[in-house]
């Protein structure tokens, strides 16, 4: 919307998701000529990001990689695929960082009907502890960069 180049963001967000969303966006930022995104009117645009409340506390790093996707989408106009569900943690260098909960995240994303899951790949020991018979029924990307990240998130232009 239009504004002053600020992140705004509100509803049900701890410090930490907080925190991943300045991340996302700050990485992002740095790597826009590579990731063809025009920053030309950043500084005339506004980004809102809104989590309502619901069941579930939201402020641990998991969601790093979605509000990456999130964002990334948002500013390269292109399309998140609706078939995968991911988790992760980011850094500032755009590394994808080891989360907890990978065996629950899982089983509850295949409840959901995904079939592809993009996680960490420190996290690959972990997804042998998915049930085999799960696990047949998933492609499950590993990622360790942000790099690997957006090309299996979006869709192309």
């Amino acid at each position: 919307m239009p504004g002053k180049g600020n992140l705004m963001l509100t509803g049900s967000l701890g410090d930490v998701m907080k925190e991943s969303a300045q991340t996302a966006l700050s990485y992002l930022r740095s790597q826009s000529r590579r990731l063809s995104i025009d920053l030309r009117d950043y500084e005339k645009t506004d980004l809102h990001i809104h989590v309502p409340a619901g069941a579930t506390p939201k402020d641990g790093p998991s969601a790093g990689v979605t509000i990456t996707v999130a964002l990334a989408s948002l500013l390269t106009q292109r399309l998140v695929r609706s078939d995968l569900a991911m988790t992760g943690e980011i850094s500032l260098r755009g590394r994808v960082l080891r989360v907890g909960g990978i065996k629950e995240k899982v089983l509850a994303a295949h409840r959901s009907g995904v079939k592809q899951l993009i996680l960490p790949e420190q996290n690959r020991n972990d997804w042998l502890e998915v049930p085999e018979d799960v696990r047949r029924k998933l492609t499950a990307h590993f990622v360790r960069h942000i790099d690997d990240l957006i090309p299996l998130a979006l869709r192309p232009r």
